[in-house]
């Protein structure tokens, strides 16, 4: 914190630079923006070493609290990551800008002529934990849809952000848009969380957090403001008796062990027990030989001892670590049943050679992201096709799945009238 100043001052001012740069922004065009991006994409590449000097710093902190490995693995930066990062950027400003979309159009009776058209938000607030590459993500997204970002990461990745986000603020410079475009809470101190959630004197439209089950519960509990949820990812994939082993393996085994951190790894297996005889040692035999825990019930015991029990708190378990727990169901119906009792709505997928029954799952998961012969590993911004993404939105309202531009655009209704009064 600044000598002499308040925390309450200082994230004020920052929510009252964060306002005026959002009206500036919503009339930024398009070329200015794509040209913001690039610089930033750019500046990310040339201060490699930099960003990676900064991540250690983090790194090192985190292993000196024993935190865990599925933890480090979230953040973690090399080369390859950050290079990713860069193209998240180049792509996000490859893609159409929503802001002046015309999302409908009709003409009254009255000669009324009534459009809606996609607009930003404003001020967005983005609270999340230790995955610095959320930085550029957020940063871009709300920076192509018109939003201003008032960015707070988690105190495990402070430093590693605050590297990524220097670049994108020289890269707002070299396209002439203020800096206050993209801001960061310079500091990690547990109080400006609050009164982010409190909507900075109402500067702040729109609050998204993006990290575990005790974040995401206090923001919805104490924010003034609206949120987009981002619970916990409990994924599931059902192998259905018609599924073909091989595949099913194979998609099972990305669906968890890609990467076990992030939130649409794999946590739970559902295997259809008319085809447990072909499909069960299989798939278990290829998860443990990867390192994986499987933690199952008796019919999974018995077909391999180094399977180890599991209990009810399992299948609520995100595990975010190469842990999995597994079980015989009767079928699609059962294995439904299973996902909506114990599911977060966020990503469930089936592995069947069956076209009825994969459409029955497709049509009856009630889940933000609901696949067929893919791996859950594929709920992400990026794969979807919108360059990245700020989250997984797995509550009903406004947004739901990956959050990408058009997602943080609202809308507004434009009426060109020729001199009509109502009666």
């Amino acid at each position: 914190m600044n000598a002499g100043i308040s925390n309450r001052d200082l994230m004020m001012t920052l929510g009252q630079a964060a306002r005026t740069a959002a009206r500036m922004l919503a009339l930024a065009p398009a070329e200015q923006k794509n040209q913001a991006l690039m610089a930033m994409a750019a500046k990310i590449r040339r201060s490699t070493a930099d960003i990676l000097s900064e991540n250690r710093r983090d790194l090192e902190n985190a292993r000196a609290r024993e935190l865990k490995g599925s933890f480090l693995d979230r953040l973690t930066l090399d080369e390859a990551r950050l290079d990713a990062m860069a193209r998240g950027l180049e792509e996000i400003a490859a893609l159409p800008d929503p802001v002046g979309q015309v999302m409908a159009a009709w003409t009254r009776p009255n000669g009324l002529a009534i459009s809606r058209v996609r607009v930003p938000i404003g001020v967005i607030g983005i609270i999340y934990e230790s995955r610095p590459n959320v930085t550029a993500d957020a940063g871009g997204l709300c920076l192509k849809s018109g939003n201003a970002a008032i960015l707070r990461g988690g105190s495990d990745s402070f430093h590693s952000s605050a590297a990524i986000v220097s670049c994108l603020q020289r890269g707002l410079d070299i396209a002439g848009l203020p800096r206050t475009v993209i801001q960061m809470v310079p500091n990690a101190e547990r109080d400006c969380v609050g009164l982010m959630l409190e909507g900075l004197g109402g500067t702040i439209d729109l609050i998204v957090p993006r990290g575990g089950k005790s974040l995401v519960a206090r923001v919805q509990q104490d924010a003034r403001v609206p949120v987009f949820s981002h619970l916990e990812g409990i994924c599931h994939v059902y192998v259905d008796k018609a599924a073909d082993t091989e595949m099913a393996q194979r998609v099972v085994l990305n669906a968890k062990m890609r990467r076990t951190g992030i939130c649409g790894a794999a946590e739970t297996i559902l295997i259809d027990r008319a085809a447990a005889d072909r499909n069960l040692k299989p798939i278990i035999a290829t998860l443990i030989d990867a390192g994986c825990e499987v933690r199952g019930d008796e019919a999974c015991r018995a077909a391999d001892p180094r399977v180890k029990p599991a209990t009810e708190e399992d299948w609520s378990t995100e595990y975010l670590d190469a842990i999995v727990a597994m079980k015989l169901v009767d079928g699609v119906d059962e294995a439904m049943a299973h996902i909506a009792a114990y599911g977060s709505q966020h990503t469930d997928a089936i592995i069947t050679g069956d076209a009825a029954t994969a459409a029955r799952f497709l049509n009856e998961v009630d889940s933000a992201i609901v696949l067929h012969n893919a791996s859950t590993q594929f709920a992400d911004g990026g794969e979807f096709g919108f360059g990245a993404e700020i989250g997984i939105a797995t509550g009903k309202l406004h947004a739901r799945g990956p959050v990408g531009v058009e997602q943080l655009t609202t809308f507004k209704y434009q009426v060109r009238g020729a001199g009509q009064t109502r009666p």
